[in-house]
């Protein structure tokens, strides 16, 4: 195969590539499209924390906003996980989704506690916040600035995202908010 013919066989496989990524988020709303989702927040990994101190903290994400739902972040569903371990004592949660909010790579969830070991989170509203910027996410987390033991927390509410992810840790995946200001 010639340069030229190389370079063309390149250009369509990307275009291709990129034809197939273009109906999968362009357009979920139009008939036929492949992906039919208003917004969504997926992906995994782990914070930055001083490996002095042992301290392990990581977030998992699979929280999704349906096409048909797209004006109404508190129809979100999915769930989240969180595990926080300082040497060997480890506490987790896992998180039943009630709402979903994106915006350009950030997205801000919440979220009813199921099933935990920290006494008294059961039952309790937690949000978290997610900045995807594709080298180096972070993330933030209603209990930065309140008690979810104490404190109520709205949907869609969590402080601003101020933790990094650490490098080749995981990776946050926003599909931002497809809006069409029509109600319903």
């Amino acid at each position: 195969m010639n340069r030229r013919t190389k370079i063309v066989a390149v250009a369509v496989a990307l275009l291709i590539g990129a034809g197939a990524t273009g109906a999968a988020t362009a357009a979920p709303g139009r008939e036929g499209g492949a992906h039919r989702e208003a917004a969504a927040l997926t992906g995994a990994a782990w914070l930055d924390r001083d490996p002095a101190t042992g301290e392990r903290v990581r977030f998992s994400f699979n929280a999704h906003l349906a096409w048909a739902d797209r004006n109404d972040p508190r129809a979100a569903t999915g769930t989240f996980r969180y595990s926080h371990a300082v040497g060997k004592e480890e506490f987790t949660a896992f998180v039943r989704v009630d709402c979903l909010s994106t915006g350009g790579p950030v997205a801000t969830v919440t979220g009813i506690v199921e099933e935990t070991d920290v006494p008294g989170l059961r039952k309790k509203r937690v949000g978290v916040s997610v900045y995807d910027d594709g080298k180096r996410d972070r993330l933030g987390y209603s209990w930065l600035v309140s008690s979810p033991l104490t404190d109520e927390v709205p949907p869609c509410n969590a402080a601003a995202p101020h933790e990094k992810v650490v490098r080749g840790g995981g990776d946050f995946r926003v599909l931002p908010w497809i809006y069409d200001g029509m109600a319903g």
